[in-house]
């Protein structure tokens, strides 16, 4: 079920909007991908798993007020979903809120996610009036890192060893950019 007041962010080349319940299976074929789960605590993704991943978020679209937003990324002329982004508040008066992204490896490296990561900071500064969006990735997936650092996101700090999955200790970066210096034009 889409909600009445659906939310749609377009970009150049990208549509982000509101995910559709058989997105699923769109979400399924590139989250399968050896690629994509390298970086997540995932080893492999069942049908079952992504539909109910994919209805989580369908579910945040009834929220009123609203303080989470996950977006399907697409290719506009086609409506081919390529990956998800979002961004989460922890309430509905916060100033502050959290983007995330994954993307279809058979589309990395062409600049989607920085574009689905501009249009989230313009949605949580010009619609949601935050104050700080930030973010958090892995320190060896280095795709993500120049992501957030293009999008003019401020390298705060780096938490050792806080992840744990495939039978080892990862670091995690945390990122973060303030309103004004979106504004002032920095990303």
């Amino acid at each position: 079920m889409m909600t009445v007041n659906a939310i749609r962010l377009t970009t150049d080349r990208l549509l982000l909007r509101e995910l559709w319940p058989n997105d699923w299976q769109a979400v399924l074929v590139y989250q399968a991908k050896p690629e994509y789960l390298r970086y997540y605590a995932w080893e492999q993704r069942s049908k079952h798993d992504v539909q109910k991943f994919v209805q989580e978020f369908i579910s945040w679209q009834d929220e009123r007020p609203r303080s989470k937003f996950q977006f399907a990324t697409a290719l506009p002329g086609e409506q081919k979903l390529i990956g998800l982004c979002g961004l989460r508040m922890p309430s509905v008066d916060a100033y502050e809120g959290e983007l995330g992204y994954e993307i279809d490896p058979g589309y990395w490296g062409r600049g989607f996610a920085t574009e689905a990561v501009r249009a989230l900071l313009a949605f949580g500064f010009n619609e949601q009036k935050l104050h700080r969006i930030w973010a958090w990735c892995l320190s060896e997936n280095s795709a993500s890192v120049r992501v957030l650092e293009k999008t003019g996101l401020q390298f705060e700090g780096r938490l050792r060893e806080n992840k744990f999955f495939k039978g080892r200790w990862w670091d995690t970066l945390i990122y973060s950019i303030l309103e004004r210096e979106w504004a002032a034009g920095l990303t």
